[in-house]
């Protein structure tokens, strides 16, 4: 996609938040990385200076709520897996990691294709609102807002919301607001918020017993 990666070394992901990160591996049967996400708890943010999601938006009225925040990011599937179980394995890891930490809000960001001059983001943003914004009083504002000059109202049919994004809001996650643009990544960003316990049961099921 175009990605800037601002590294040492060619090609790796890396980031100053990396070293105050747990990171999630999905293996497969050949123990070969096919998955991999990384989680920042609420105390590790508070060592490393903030959440990876406050350089793009502003959180202020997110975590004013009450109750403990874990951060996800940097999610990635191998293109062979992703319509496999490696998604729902993933899935499984962070809902026993969120049980065992007694988490309340699940955060992060959701990249969503720019496509030529930010119409593709525009679309996506529009359909996402209709149903998946938070309350007035919780909406972030993000740094580097995404421009949108023409306000679309009504999404183009050819928009697909991406893979993940689309797991995120079955699990009943809302969208914070309005996108950033990330030009290092070459896409635009939606703030995610889920509350854990508003997780609906039959995609609970889907993610953690299909394959018990």
């Amino acid at each position: 996609m175009g990605a800037k990666l601002h590294n040492r070394i060619p090609g790796l992901d890396h980031d100053r938040l990396d070293p105050y990160c747990l990171h999630l591996i999905v293996r497969d049967a050949l123990d070969r990385v096919i998955g991999c996400t990384r989680i920042l708890t609420a105390e590790a943010a508070q060592r490393a200076g903030g959440f990876y999601s406050q350089t793009e938006f502003d959180l202020t009225p997110v975590l004013e709520l009450p109750g403990r925040f874990m951060e996800i990011g940097r999610t990635c599937i191998h293109p062979d897996y992703r319509k496999g179980s490696a998604i729902s394995a993933l899935w499984s890891g962070l809902a026993a990691f969120i049980a065992e930490q007694q988490v309340d809000y699940l955060i992060g960001c959701a990249s969503i294709p720019l496509g030529q001059d930010g119409s593709e983001a525009q679309a996506l943003y529009a359909e996402l609102a209709k149903r998946h914004l938070v309350s007035d009083m919780l909406r972030v504002q993000p740094h580097l807002p995404l421009p949108m000059p023409h306000r679309l109202e009504v999404a183009d049919s050819r928009c697909t919301l991406p893979p993940l994004l689309k797991a995120y809001l079955r699990l009943g996650a809302r969208i914070g607001g309005e996108p950033c643009l990330d030009p290092d990544f070459n896409v635009a960003d939606v703030f995610i918020l889920l509350s854990t316990w508003r997780i609906e049961r039959r995609y609970a099921r889907h993610f953690l017993d299909r394959d018990q």
